[in-house]
C-alpha cells in the first residue's frame, strides 16, 4: 500500500519537481508527455520550475525550429508536445477528439458528414497558408451554412484535421493570435497511421508506459483523466505482466513501471511555483496526492499554485508595476501591454498558515521566479497572510 505522502514524493520525482533536472528542454517536454498550454506563456514557468538553468529562448527555438508544437491532443486541450509525439500519438486520439467536439456541438453538427468536412478543410489548406479558426470555417461555410462558423471551426481545428498552432504564438514574450496549419504542412509528413488492430493497442501501450514514467504510480482512471481516452483497456492488459501493482489508501489498484523512482516518503520537498493548468495536478483523476479536495477547484480555474512540502499550499500571481502613459502623468498597468519590469511583484496568497521557515523558503523561491519572469529586472516578492 502506498499512502498519499508516498504517492506525492513519487509524483514530484517523476515530474522533475523534487530536484530540478539537468536535461535539455526538448527531452523534458518529451519526458513529461507534453505540457498543457492553452495559456501560451505558462509552459515557460513550468519548465523553469523543473530544469536547472532553463532559458526561455531554448523553448522558443524548439517551437520555431518545429521540434515542439502546440496542438489539441490529450483531453482536447492545447498541449505543447514534441513533433515526434504528435506524429506518433495523434491517430490514437482522433476518435476522442471528434467525440469531444460533438459533445459540445452535436445538435449544430448533426447534418454534417465529418469526413466530407475534413476533405473540404484540406482543400482549403492545400495552398499551405495558415489560417485562423474563423477563416477556415468561413471558407467551408457555404457548403454547411446551418451550423455556424464556431462549431465548424472547432471541429476542423480540434477534431477532424491534425493541426498545429504556429509561432509566434507560444514564443517567449510574444503576443500573437492563433494561426493553424496542418501537421503534415508544418512538419513535412503525415501523422503515423494506427497499426492493424489486434486488440493489444501498441500506441496505447506506449502512452501508458510514458504516462507512468512521468506520473505513476497511477490507476487506470488516472490514465483516462490525463489522456481523455477510454481507459486503454487493451493496452493495460497487454502491459500488465511488465508492470508492478500497488494499492492506495482508498483500495484502488495502482500500476507502475518496475524501476521507476519511488522515493522515501520523508524525502524533503522544496518549494515549487507551478503555472496555470499544470499537468502535475490535472494529470490525475484522484488529485489528493498533491492538492486537497477542498482546493481542487483551483486547478481547473487556472490558478497558479505554490507547492510547499510537495502540496498545493498557496496561489501566486504577478502584480504589475506602472509605467508613465501619455506624458501627462497617467500611469497604466503593464499587464495589458504584456510587459514585465523592475517594479513588478510576485504575490503569494497562502491557503494555510506558513511557518517562519516555510515563509522564508517561499519568499526565496519567489524572488528567483520574479527574476526569471522579468528577465532579471525584478526580484520583488510579497507573501501575504493566509487568504
Amino acid at each position: 500500500m502506498l499512502d498519499v505522502r508516498a504517492l506525492n514524493r513519487a509524483t514530484l520525482a517523476r515530474q522533475l519537481l523534487l530536484e530540478r533536472g539537468e536535461l535539455p528542454a526538448l527531452d523534458a517536454v518529451s519526458h513529461l508527455c507534453g505540457l498543457q498550454a492553452q495559456e501560451p506563456q505558462e509552459p515557460f514557468t513550468g519548465l523553469w520550475s523543473r530544469l536547472r538553468g532553463f532559458r526561455p529562448g531554448a523553448l522558443s527555438d524548439l517551437l520555431t525550429g518545429r521540434q515542439v508544437v502546440r496542438t489539441h491532443l490529450m483531453r482536447r486541450t492545447v498541449h505543447l508536445v514534441t513533433a515526434a509525439d504528435v506524429l506518433a500519438w495523434r491517430a490514437r486520439h482522433n476518435a476522442m477528439l471528434r467525440q469531444r467536439v460533438l459533445g459540445v456541438y452535436r445538435r449544430e453538427l448533426a447534418g454534417v458528414d465529418l469526413d466530407e468536412l475534413a476533405s473540404a478543410g484540406r482543400e482549403v489548406l492545400a495552398d499551405g497558408e495558415p489560417r485562423s479558426m474563423a477563416q477556415l470555417a468561413r471558407a467551408v461555410a457555404d457548403r454547411w451554412p446551418e451550423p455556424g462558423t464556431r462549431p465548424l471551426g472547432e471541429m476542423l481545428v480540434a477534431g477532424v484535421l491534425p493541426m498545429v498552432q504556429l509561432p509566434p504564438r507560444g514564443v517567449w514574450r510574444q503576443k500573437a493570435g492563433v494561426r493553424n496549419a496542418l501537421v503534415s504542412s508544418w512538419l513535412g509528413r503525415e501523422i503515423d497511421p494506427l497499426p492493424t488492430e489486434d486488440g493489444s493497442d501498441p500506441v496505447g501501450q506506449e502512452l501508458v508506459r510514458r504516462y507512468l514514467a512521468a506520473y505513476g504510480p497511477a490507476a487506470t482512471a488516472d490514465v483516462r483523466a490525463w489522456s481523455g481516452l477510454a481507459g486503454l483497456p487493451g493496452a493495460v492488459a497487454a502491459l500488465r505482466g511488465k508492470l508492478v501493482t500497488f494499492r492506495d489508501e482508498r483500495g484502488r489498484e495502482l500500476l507502475d513501471l518496475p524501476d521507476a523512482p519511488r522515493p522515501d516518503p520523508e524525502t524533503p520537498a522544496p518549494v515549487r511555483f507551478l503555472p496555470a493548468f499544470d499537468n502535475a495536478i490535472l494529470g490525475y483523476d484522484d488529485r489528493t496526492r498533491i492538492i486537497d479536495d477542498a482546493d481542487r477547484g483551483l486547478s481547473v480555474a487556472g490558478a497558479r499554485v505554490v507547492l510547499v512540502d510537495g502540496r498545493v499550499a498557496a496561489t501566486w500571481d504577478v502584480e504589475p508595476g506602472t509605467v508613465t502613459g501619455n506624458g501627462k502623468g497617467t500611469r497604466t498597468s503593464r499587464t495589458a501591454q504584456g510587459e514585465r519590469g523592475a517594479d513588478d511583484t510576485v504575490v503569494v496568497t497562502p491557503l494555510r498558515a506558513f511557518s517562519r521557515s516555510e515563509r522564508a523558503e517561499v519568499a526565496e523561491e519567489g524572488e528567483q521566479l520574479a527574476a526569471f519572469l522579468s528577465d532579471g529586472e525584478s526580484a520583488r516578492v510579497r507573501v501575504d497572510r493566509e487568504g
